[in-house]
């Protein structure tokens, strides 16, 4: 297959460029680096099956050749990254979205809607099933991704029913490993950057909020399998093991030998309290379910930050 992945530049998105080139695929990569690293697919130089192509997928999208998939994994999706981008990540959610499916439509391809976890809000179910609504803030400052996202949901859906479009959409949770930015403000990579550093470990509220961590290995096999044989209902792709940021923090400064505390700080607006997948769709329906441990996964996440503040 020819797929075209946006945002292929970004911790997912590269990862998943891998996975698609290593089962013989040819990639066409995405990205305008707003939080996309050239680092990320710089090992994708020169090979054949390879292109990449610098584009801001909200504006006016042309790609040339036949494509069987468009993956949409483009947007700031950190909290850190769509408070500072807010208008470009509603412009990327909606219109980006739009542009995205569009094109598949024109190239006769399956879509795939990267979505998320937060468009549970902060969910008063739990753990969180696909047919769970949500509980979100429209108008707070998570609202930008929440509620783009929401959107790109409901326009791959019609979509899906006016077009008779092939379409899939993911809701992923908590994903960490390899390619994470230092700066992203996700509580693994925080962590982890603080432990190295001897800073003290900032947990907002009293760390007992929890949170669901699937290593991106896992995190990229559930998505592949999605694309391959899914259906067009949304999925949850994350791991269903539920810890406390408390117990993140702890097991960060077990790993690294840090000499770092653990310091208390006010929760942000709309800070979810809890967040765990249900994942029995895809068990069912893709034979998957993560296979890295925390502990296995955070001590593999800290080699590739000491390799890169080093």
């Amino acid at each position: 297959m020819r797929v075209l992945i946006t945002g292929a530049a970004g911790f997912l998105g590269s990862h998943l460029c891998d996975r698609f080139l290593a089962d013989g695929h040819s990639v066409v990569g995405l990205d305008n680096f707003i939080t996309g690293k050239p680092d990320n697919i710089a090992h994708l130089v020169g090979n054949a099956r390879f292109e990449f192509v610098r584009h801001n997928i909200s504006t006016y999208t042309y790609v040339a050749g036949p494509l069987d998939g468009v993956l949409h994994f483009a947007s700031p999706a950190s909290p850190v990254d769509y408070l500072e981008y807010p208008i470009a990540t509603l412009k990327v959610g909606a219109l980006g979205t739009h542009n995205a499916l569009g094109l598949a439509l024109a190239k006769k391809a399956r879509f795939f809607l990267a979505s998320t976890s937060e468009i549970y809000g902060d969910p008063l179910e739990h753990p969180q099933t696909e047919s769970y609504w949500g509980n979100v803030n429209p108008i707070g400052p998570r609202g930008v991704y929440d509620e783009a996202k929401r959107f790109a949901e409901a326009v791959t859906m019609a979509y899906h029913r006016y077009h008779g479009m092939d379409t899939r959409i993911v809701r992923i949770f908590n994903t960490y490993g390899p390619r994470m930015r230092p700066n992203d403000g996700r509580v693994v990579s925080n962590f982890i950057v603080q432990a190295l550093r001897n800073q003290p470990l900032t947990i907002y509220g009293d760390g007992s909020q929890t949170r669901s961590f699937c290593f991106v290995a896992d995190e990229v096999e559930g998505i592949y399998r999605l694309f391959m044989r899914g259906d067009n209902n949304p999925t949850n792709i994350g791991n269903p093991k539920e810890f406390t940021v408390r117990q993140l923090a702890e097991l960060v400064i077990e790993l690294t030998g840090t000499k770092s505390t653990i310091v208390e700080r006010e929760l942000p607006v709309d800070d979810p309290k809890v967040r765990q997948p249900d994942i029995s769709r895809a068990r069912e329906m893709l034979g998957w379910e993560p296979d890295v441990s925390l502990r296995e996964g955070v001590a593999r996440t800290i080699e590739y930050f000491r390799s890169i503040l080093a």
